[in-house]
């Protein structure tokens, strides 16, 4: 049976402290020595495959080793087309079974005024709070292992595969970067928690580009260098103005083609793109100093008025937009559950987008 990382990999790896901080060479030929350990544990079933359908223990025992290998496998595994926390703060606090959050917002009212020497008109500053509430909601994904497959893994001596696993952690993935970015589940046309995301909240302020490209037209590529770059500019401008310069637009998403035909556009006879030049010479660089995130996402390619493209300007910052995930994705112990089918669940808590502050977000359409 499975006793620790250095029974299982040979020595090559001997805690979980020394994995998390060893290279990927050295992780992959621990997995390589953990496989055949696996490998020879499923040799050791050869003669009690038969006990698989009679006694969920001898199941157990010989799937739960492999699965700390496979599942170890699985969160080695980076997914980088589904990475919305580069968009947006994860809030992780909580876990698999809290139903909500709560918090409040704070405004301040009242102003200074000139006053008589001996007036009794005293103006106050006061404070209006108010309270929000914020669900979550249980999701899941799991696999499952047949009889067959365990027994045909121990008579041969073989490992068990983590295709299963993979997928079905892809497939969590997949969900919760939907719910990111439209506060759909994947493939949906709407949102059955009555969610929003990231490029479609309908609180946030949002307008269609100047209609004065060739033709006209408000397509950026019917624009010259010098529209386009006062365009992006003014999205990032007016978060600066709706929030009374509380707020600074420190990223732009564009729709992935869009960035791919900026990055492809150059300046003149130069070896600079558009892309480049917006990335050094724009409105929040030249406020603070400080260089612009550039990013591109799918999700944008058909998010504005009428299908458009969108692009967004926002703060990237904890306190106008994050996403609650107190439980991440997470496979729970395998049981049998029919005379044939062993099961491994998968779990995850999901409190999909919460946008705290809509005006430090604008959107702009039809480009």
């Amino acid at each position: 049976m499975f006793i620790n990382f250095a029974d299982a990999t040979g020595g090559i790896i001997t805690d979980a402290n020394a994995w998390h901080g060893a290279d990927e060479s050295t992780r992959q030929r621990a997995l390589t020595a953990w496989k055949a350990h696996d490998a020879r544990l499923a040799a050791s079933f050869a003669d009690k495959t038969a006990e698989f359908l009679v006694d969920a223990q001898v199941g157990r025992a010989f799937l739960v080793p492999q699965l700390y290998r496979i599942e170890t496998e699985v969160y080695m595994r980076k997914y980088p087309s589904f990475d919305f926390g580069q968009l947006m703060t994860v809030i992780t606090d909580g876990d698999h079974w809290d139903v909500g959050t709560v918090f409040y917002s704070m405004d301040q009212v009242g102003k200074a005024e000139f006053l008589a020497g001996k007036a009794f008109d005293m103006p106050y500053a006061s404070t209006l709070m108010n309270q929000h509430t914020h669900a979550f909601h249980l999701a899941g994904i799991g696999y499952e292992w047949s009889v067959q497959e365990m027994e045909r893994a121990a008579r041969l001596g073989r490992s068990l595969s983590s295709d299963k696993a993979m997928a079905a952690d892809q497939a969590a993935q997949a969900f919760l970067w939907s719910i990111a970015m439209t506060g759909r589940t994947p493939g949906a046309a709407t949102s059955e928690k009555g969610w929003t995301g990231l490029v479609n909240n309908a609180s946030v302020p949002s307008a269609q580009v100047p209609n004065d490209g060739t033709g006209p037209a408000r397509t950026f590529a019917s624009k010259t260098d010098t529209q386009v770059l006062r365009d992006i500019n003014e999205a990032l401008i007016a978060v600066h103005t709706a929030t009374g310069e509380t707020h600074v637009a420190n990223t732009l998403l564009l729709p992935t083609s869009t960035y791919q035909e900026l990055a492809s556009r150059r300046l003149g006879d130069t070896a600079d793109t558009l892309l480049d030049f917006i990335r050094q010479k724009n409105a929040y660089t030249a406020l603070t100093g400080q260089p612009l995130t550039i990013r591109a996402t799918r999700a944008l390619e058909t998010a504005g008025t009428g299908n458009s493209k969108r692009l967004i300007a926002y703060d990237n910052s904890r306190e106008v937009i994050r996403f609650h995930l107190p439980g991440p994705h997470q496979f729970l112990p395998p049981f049998q559950k029919g005379s044939m089918v062993y099961e491994v669940g998968g779990i995850m808590n999901v409190g999909g987008v919460e946008i705290r502050l809509p005006k430090a977000i604008v959107y702009r359409d039809s480009f």
